[in-house]
């Protein structure tokens, strides 16, 4: 036995080598197993060992020892007494990080498919293992990994189970974006499970909040891998914004899912995802933001908007300042493409096959009347550029509607502030300017004349200029 360091003046522990006598006792301890001898002698054998080693520092074979003790119980296929000796020797006082971080890593295959993976075995005959390795590396910043990895096995049984809710409030209950030893794109998978999870739960609130995690910027990475991550969060967005029937996220989603590399590669992935945007675009309420995207849209994705006419009919109807005919001349082609956008969200969203396979009617029939009060109020808006004021009656016959449905769309449009209106019912005008007061013209048309004379004055310069330069 050898000594090395010096414990005086508390400068250095003592380190004793006992490298010798572990070897000779790991083999008595198979020995006696292997001779019919009970697990609890040959552990109690190796305790009395580790204790030695843990004091006296000699830290690879205190995890020789460890990983032992474990593997004697793993063989004997005794879990309880598995659970119990882990737990144990990880809370010894004092117990060294390295021989907590080798019992973990030998254990994790016994609960994973493989060291890497997410993972957990088929064969696993309950969740003890998975939750007592995810209590032992709580709070350990050298296992941070490895409870990344448990946490999503634990969330996996737990889903297999049924239980989505149990499985959403475990994912929950690590934030990962805190972990400095994960990758970057170890943290964006986590995360995106948390989405799925939540999701599935219909806690849709939870699932904005995670989703703020991730930022768009990193998805600039351009690998095969972070664009598949690209891909499902964008999806996942779609499933919340379907939620709260906002159409301008829903374009986004669409057309950020559309632009990635991988998706172009492939003409059925690249038609489904720039129809859906078109139609979500043409379903958004009129903004600067929902205008810019639109002729984004229309200049830059021409090329392939050539392939899809009823899309790009529909872009060439809401961009120009015309009167637009309702029913579409395409309205069967944009209603399938509307079918199929929220039949494939609504089967994205289902986790179980309970849940039902149709898509509720109520909701489809909002979307649809959702599509004709855009194209009221994309016609109201053009009656506005070129009338002061109009008629209620003729304004309600050039659009097709009867005078109380135009009321209500414009009274729509004039609270959200699109659009300036006044109706004057008993006289039946409705005016798209407001009225000026006497000073606000007089002011008007003295900056009128000061323009004039400015230009009278800057060319009679430009003249007596010609003239003297002959």
């Amino acid at each position: 036995m050898s000594h090395s360091g010096a414990a005086a003046g508390g400068q250095l522990e003592e380190k004793v080598d006992l490298s010798a006598e572990v070897g000779t006792k790991l083999k008595q301890a198979e020995t006696l197993l292997a001779g019919g001898g009970g697990l609890s002698e040959a552990l109690a054998l190796l305790a009395a060992l580790e204790k030695r080693c843990r004091v006296g520092n000699d830290t690879p074979s205190l995890i020789k020892v460890c990983t032992a003790s474990l593997q004697h119980c793993k063989d004997a296929e005794n879990e309880p007494m598995l659970i119990n000796t882990l737990e144990t020797l990880t809370t010894r006082r004092s117990q060294k990080s390295a021989a907590i971080s080798a019992m973990v890593q030998l254990a994790l295959p016994w609960v994973l498919v493989d060291k890497d993976s997410n993972i957990p075995l088929s064969s696993l005959s309950s969740d003890k293992l998975v939750v007592a390795l995810r209590d032992i590396t709580d709070g350990k910043i050298f296992l941070e990994a490895e409870r990344a990895q448990l946490t999503r096995a634990l969330a996996t049984v737990k889903e297999n189970e049924g239980d989505i809710s149990g499985a959403a409030d475990i994912l929950q209950e690590v934030h990962v974006e805190t972990y400095g030893s994960l990758s970057k794109k170890d943290k964006v998978e986590f995360i995106l499970e948390q989405m799925r999870l939540t999701l599935a739960k219909k806690d849709y609130i939870r699932a904005h909040i995670v989703s703020n995690k991730i930022l768009p910027k990193q998805f600039q990475d351009e690998s095969d891998e972070m664009q598949q991550h690209k891909v499902k969060f964008y999806s996942l967005m779609a499933q919340y914004h379907v939620h709260e029937k906002d159409a301008l996220n829903l374009a986004k989603d669409y057309h950020a899912v559309y632009s990635t590399p991988r998706i172009q590669e492939d003409s059925l992935k690249w038609q489904t995802a720039l129809k859906a945007c078109v139609l979500f675009l043409a379903l958004a309420e009129h903004s600067n933001e929902q205008q810019d995207l639109m002729h984004k849209v229309f200049e830059a994705d021409n090329e392939h908007l050539e392939a899809l006419p009823a899309s790009k009919a529909t872009l060439e109807l809401l961009l120009q300042p015309e009167i637009i005919a309702y029913p579409l001349s395409h309205q069967t082609e944009i209603e399938q493409v509307l079918m199929e956008s929220l039949q494939q969200l609504h089967d994205e969203a289902r986790i179980t096959d309970k849940e039902s396979k149709g898509l509720p009617q109520e909701d489809v029939a909002n979307w649809k009347e959702l599509l004709h009060r855009r194209i009221i109020q994309h016609n109201v808006r053009v009656v506005s550029k070129y009338y002061k004021r109009i008629q209620g009656k003729r304004l309600a016959q050039m659009l097709g509607l009867d005078q109380s449905a135009l009321e209500t769309e414009i009274s729509t449009m004039v609270s959200s502030g699109s659009l300036y209106c006044k109706i004057d019912r008993p006289a039946d005008i409705i005016r798209f300017t407001p009225s000026q007061t006497p000073e606000s013209v007089l002011s008007s048309w003295a900056s009128d004349i000061d323009k004039l004379l400015g230009l009278v004055e800057r060319t009679t310069h430009l003249i007596q200029k010609e003239n003297m330069t002959k």
